[in-house]
């Protein structure tokens, strides 16, 4: 053993130093396969091994020295498994310092080429700049850290003296400027007296630093298209360089743009600059008009209130300029906000007189069309146009959505290894997952070997496959839980195919899983790992020659003449039926079609077999009339459902899963929970269930039953909106799936509607419209859940504003008025019964739920009654609520043609 290998193996880094600077170029090569060799031994242990800890330090010290390429040497020097113990910085640089300035200059620009995710020490690409005198390197990682070298207050002085001694100033300050992500440095920037914006003021005041590069360098990144990191950086700078009157005023396309295109906070700063210009008599009509155009149709209230406001003192000032504004004020009448267009119509009216020409006048009447009805009648009698009627209200809905037949199963090994490959890596869809699961089915009994064969580039990548031996070629996954996705029951499938679970294990997982009692989700989930232990124990044991429960539809339903087509398939090859595998296609097989139903129920009872029985009895059942199905109730003395009850608790409203007897009798024992009465709140502490993803399988787990799996997900649904949760995607496919849409659907809409985020919104916002598009949509009941929820405060009324504006903008202004006419009588009641100084809080965001009705009703021609919304209209004042509960009065109190 070299002394350099021995130096650096008992980990003294002072003394591998001083072995490896009295090497030659040669001697240090010869040292690097015993370097590599350790670097690969090291690789076994943790990182935060008290051996390794100790070792890598002086191995990255020997590495970076030895390796005589400045390629390799650099790679050594960032290498992932040497990250957390590094040599100190400047022992890295007294081992390098003997290089030529060539290599040493390669090293650093090497260094500095790597993103700043490597975390590439400044202080070591800083000192190899220095030592080799070469040009500062302005990359990301160089620059992000320099900014934190400088911003360090360990240092001493403040951030300006550290920049003033800075060699390089000028080009890293640029790279700054330059920064593909400002966010990487935002919070080492500051702001105050001590801060970079008021420094490089200073700087750029002294001359130190261009200020016209400044202005421009911040004008020119705001301008791209800033982010909230960008602009909290690079609009302080503006400010404090504190530009003159001439040099906004040489701007004024620049400010233009901002105001119309950045963000809120940038826009403001622009309307500012250019709202002062504006009154000094810098900008002349057409660049105030041009300026106007684009802030009067951003959605920030304050900012088109702000120029409404400008327009009106130009007007003031300068009347000849009405020609050019007003028509641009007339933009304002296509806000959504009626205070605004309300505001731009008054101001329409005060400057009106001062139009000279047809032209001006012409425009405007085209605006006014964009106006409530109110409003536009009274614009039209001002302008001395006639009332435009409109055209009779159409409701616009979504073409119901049509199930898509799923494909057949993969033909080939190939296909079905492509296709796992493809769901373990980023999931699936309910369809694709089954096709999958019959394609593993069907080639595992036909060629097991070519299959396994095929499968080998994706169990190569797999956790589980443990290619070093770890787990000895033992048992690879645990059985004693359940799944929280799909993933996790392919890895259980594969692995069971290549023999690594043992069968007995997967049996005693299908009969002795968790109790479907353990949470509300428990008899769904239940099912869905019965199902996938049962076909892992089959692959293992006696594979099958196909799937039965594999669906026919996207929407997991079966088709009952597809199902009787593949028990004769299994009766003609002697196959013997998988219990959970044919009571998930009991659960799935479609018998509300009466006429296809009776004709596969007769060619089942002639099939001869205890599944062609029990499927016949099936398909017969679901035909029944529910007068025939008590009497069979009656005469079998089975237990009637019981009806679904609602429970409160806090702000919460949630539905107990009714008794369903057809799901208690006749199905494997790993099913009968579907049928018991469940409690949203049991054991709720146990549940492990957090992964979204696996909620549209269990909905395929009973796609004609979508109220029972509602009320399991009703609590989940509820945490949407109470606590700010995630996980609303599911209830598109709850609005497509079959059965009854009751309380539990209709609450999972509801807390949807009120959910945090607003791709939950936009979700719930979907499945409203497919069940009004299918006809399925009790608006009266919806909208009373609503009112209950709002008035429990589980759903805020500016949630459910932006998420009735949603619906109604694609024209469904009808249900959306209705829903939100039967919704707000209890915030109004609320209100009406709230003590004065508690009204500011019940009114909170009533005045957006009552604009979007009012606006629903004004588009709809809706009629009727609001409770308590006389007395809200009659208040006094002009506030928002007050403004909207009377527009909302006047639309719904219009009298028809009639």
């Amino acid at each position: 053993m070299s002394a350099l290998t021995e130096a650096v193996r008992a980990g003294r880094t002072a003394e591998t130093l001083r072995v490896v600077r009295g090497l030659t170029d040669a001697e240090r090569r010869a040292c690097l396969p015993d370097l590599r060799a350790l670097r690969t031994e090291l690789r076994e242990f943790s990182p935060w091994d008290r051996r390794s800890e100790r070792v890598r330090p002086a191995l990255h010290l020997a590495g970076a020295a030895c390796h005589t390429g400045a390629a390799a040497a650099a790679a050594w020097l960032v290498a992932r498994d040497l990250r957390w113990q590094q040599a100190p910085v400047d022992t890295l640089l007294s081992a390098l310092e003997s290089r030529d300035s060539g290599w040493l200059a390669d090293v650093a620009r090497r260094l500095a080429q790597r993103p700043a995710s490597a975390g590439v020490p400044y202080e070591l690409m800083a000192g190899l700049v220095s030592r080799s005198g070469c040009e500062v390197p302005v990359t990301d990682a160089y620059v992000i850290g320099w900014v934190g070298h400088v911003g360090g207050g360990w240092r001493g002085g403040n951030v300006l003296g550290r920049l003033r001694r800075e060699p390089d100033l000028a080009a890293l300050v640029a790279g700054l400027f330059a920064l593909t992500d400002l966010s990487e440095v935002r919070w080492l920037l500051g702001d105050g007296p001590d801060g970079w914006p008021s420094a490089l003021a200073s700087l750029a005041r002294e001359g130190v630093l261009d200020r016209a590069f400044l202005v421009d360098a911040c004008v020119a990144r705001l301008l791209r298209g800033a982010d909230g990191a960008d602009h909290r950086i690079l609009l302080p700078v503006l400010t404090e360089l504190g530009l003159t009157r001439e040099e906004e005023r040489a701007r004024t396309a620049d400010w233009t743009a901002l105001a119309r295109d950045a963000a809120s906070p940038v826009a403001s700063h622009a309307q500012t600059v250019l709202g002062a210009l504006a009154l000094d008599g810098g900008l002349t009509a057409g660049q105030l008009a041009e300026a106007s155009e684009g802030l009067l149709f951003r959605g920030e209230k304050k900012l088109v209130r702000a120029q409404l406001v400008l327009l009106g003192k130009v007007l003031v000032r300068d009347p000849g300029k009405a020609a050019e504004l007003l028509p641009v004020v007339g933009q304002a009448f296509g806000h959504e906000d009626t205070q605004l267009q309300e505001r731009a119509l008054k101001l329409v009216e005060r400057h009106l007189k001062k139009l000279d020409g047809p032209e001006a006048r012409d425009e405007l009447a085209r605006c006014a069309d964009r106006l409530p009805p109110a409003l536009r009648a009274r614009a039209a009698a001002l302008l001395g146009v006639p009332v435009e009627s409109g055209a009779a209200y159409e409701e616009v809905l979504p073409p119901v959505p049509e199930p898509v037949r799923l494909a057949p199963a993969p033909a080939t090994a190939e296909e079905v290894a492509e296709e796992l490959g493809a769901l373990l890596a980023s999931g699936g869809d309910v369809a694709t997952f089954e096709r999958a699961l019959d394609g593993l089915a069907r080639h595992a009994y036909r060629d097991p070997d070519a299959l396994r064969e095929a499968l080998a580039p994706v169990v190569s990548q797999r956790w589980w496959a443990a290619a070093n031996g770890r787990y000895g070629g033992g048992p690879a996954v645990d059985t004693r839980y359940g799944h929280c996705n799909a993933q996790e029951g392919l890895d259980l499938l594969l692995a069971a195919l290549h023999g690594r679970v043992r069968p007995a294990d997967l049996l005693r997982a299908v009969n002795d899983g968790p109790s479907e009692q353990g949470c509300a989700h428990s008899a769904l989930a239940r099912v869905f790992d019965a199902r996938l232990h049962a076909l892992a124990y089959r692959l293992c044991t006696e594979p099958l020659p196909l799937l039965l429960a594999t669906p026919t539809w996207s929407t997991g339903l079966l088709d009952p003449g597809e199902l009787v087509d593949r028990l004769t398939e299994y009766r003609r090859l002697g196959a013997r039926v998988c219990p959970t595998d044919f009571g998930q296609a009991l659960l799935r097989v479609r018998a509300d079609d009466g006429a296809a139903a009776r004709d596969a129920a007769v060619r089942a009872e002639a099939l001869g077999t205890r599944e062609g029985a029990r499927l016949a009895r099936r398909l017969v059942s679901g035909t029944e009339s529910p007068a025939a199905r008590a009497a069979r109730w009656l005469r079998t003395g089975a237990t009637a459902p019981a009806a679904a009850r609602r429970h409160s608790r806090g702000p919460r409203i949630l539905v107990e899963a009714a008794e369903v007897p057809e799901l208690r009798h006749g199905f494997p024992p790993e099913f009968r929970g579907l049928g018991h009465p469940a409690s949203p709140y049991a054991w709720s502490r146990h549940c492990h269930h957090w992964d979204d993803s696996i909620r549209p399988h269990w909905l395929a787990v009973l796609p004609e039953h979508r109220e029972l799996v509602a009320a399991r997900l009703l609590p989940d649904l509820a945490a949407t909106a109470v606590d700010d949760g995630r996980g609303a995607g599911v209830l598109p496919l709850l609005a497509e799936a079959g059965g009854e849409a009751g309380d539990a659907v209709r609450l999972c809409v509801a807390y949807g509607l009120g959910a945090r985020h607003q791709e939950d919104r936009l979700a719930a916002v979907d499945a409203l419209l497919v069940l009004a598009a299918r006809g399925q949509l009790d608006t009266a009941r919806l909208g009373a859940d609503l009112g209950e929820l709002l008035g429990s405060g589980a759903v805020k009324p500016q949630r459910l504003a932006d998420s009735a504006r949603t619906a109604a903008s694609t024209g469904a202004e009808a249900t959306t008025g209705e829903v939100l006419r039967h919704a707000l009588p209890v915030p109004l009641a609320a209100l009406a019964a709230a003590r004065p100084e508690a009204a500011a809080v019940a009114a909170r965001g009533l005045g957006d739920l009552l604009a979007v009705a009012a606006e629903c009703a004004e588009r709809s021609g809706a009629r009727g009654e609001v409770p308590y919304l006389a007395e809200t209209a009659a208040r006094g004042g002009s506030s928002r609520l007050v403004t909207q509960a009377r527009r909302l009065w006047d639309a719904l109190a219009l009298e028809t043609a009639a």
